[in-house]
């Protein structure tokens, strides 16, 4: 196992457990102990989950995060079986938190670079903003699939004073 995989499903790891509610209900769902969750959970400990752990909390949260990084580690892709969820998703809304969320990426580099050192604090933070981005771009990118699926849509946008 590389180091670049394993930090990324160890970032996964941690991403999945927040959107679950945290260690202790991750604790609670997988019923392994708070210190094995804790492990999972950080990023300098190399423990990562048993698949009955993963399908458990990606099951809850309804997001396959360990399951797609899994999959981009041998040139695949997921795709959404609910495609008709992303056209809910007003398409300047998804822009704007795609820029807020480079916004925060652009910040976050700015801080861990202005002293000429990155530390792994530093990789850490910026690594899940770095995951938030993303999510915020697979969000316009699921409606711009919707879009081009329906031969277009109105962009709901008016001229204001006429």
């Amino acid at each position: 196992m590389s180091d670049a995989f394993l930090y990324r499903v160890k970032a996964a790891q941690r991403d999945l457990i927040e959107r679950c509610g945290g260690i202790g209900r991750a604790e609670a769902l997988t019923g392994f102990s708070k210190s094995q969750v804790g492990r999972w959970n950080n990023p300098n400990d190399p423990d990562v989950m048993p698949l009955g752990a993963v399908k458990a909390l990606e099951c809850d949260c309804d997001r396959p995060l360990v399951t797609s990084v899994m999959a981009e580690a041998t040139g695949r892709r997921l795709t959404d079986p609910d495609a008709d969820r992303a056209a809910e998703v007003h398409v300047m809304t998804a822009h704007a938190e795609l820029m807020r969320q480079s916004a925060e990426l652009s910040h976050a580099m700015a801080l861990a670079i202005a002293d000429g050192h990155f530390t792994p604090s530093e990789a850490t933070t910026v690594d899940r903003v770095a995951s938030s981005l993303e999510k915020a771009a697979s969000e316009l990118r699921a409606s711009m699939a919707v879009i081009k699926a329906r031969g277009g849509s109105p962009a709901g946008l008016r001229v204001v004073g006429e």
